[in-house]
């Protein structure tokens, strides 16, 4: 695991948030797609307009790699009568995604989770943000 610093910010917002984003969307191509991600984040990268960035790739890379793990966990949380399949797939990949960076850093899940909140709040339906902050809230809470 390695040691995660403080984001650098800019006028739209910082760089690891723009990160996420993109991850958020070469994962989202790779189900909707119901493609390999490696094989998405590969075209990603070799088109590289724009550049992925490095915290992008390890995301991506982790949640493939973890995929099943964290779909289980996922799962677990979720309130009856729910299931990963009926989430949308905007949220489905926000959750993995923070998932995913609440076990590989050392960053608070608090941060974490207001983070991928943020992003469901403004790219997903109306009720994503509040769904997806206790479905992470019950997941971080653990950790």
């Amino acid at each position: 695991m390695s040691e995660v610093t403080e984001p650098e910010t800019t006028k739209r917002g910082s760089t690891r948030t723009k990160a996420r984003k993109r991850a958020l969307d070469i994962l989202f191509e790779a189900d909707l797609r119901a493609m390999p991600i490696d094989e998405i984040l590969a075209a990603h990268v070799a088109e590289n307009t724009p550049p992925v960035r490095d915290f992008t790739v390890s995301l991506v890379e982790g949640v493939a790699a973890e995929t099943d793990t964290l779909d289980a966990l996922i799962s677990d949380a979720l309130a009856t009568g729910w299931t990963l399949s009926r989430m949308p797939r905007v949220d489905r990949n926000l959750a993995r995604l923070a998932l995913w960076e609440m076990r590989a850093s050392e960053i608070d899940s608090a941060i974490i989770i207001a983070e991928y909140v943020s992003l469901a709040d403004g790219l997903s339906t109306d009720d994503s943000a509040t769904f997806l902050n206790g479905v992470l809230g019950r997941l971080g809470a653990g950790r």
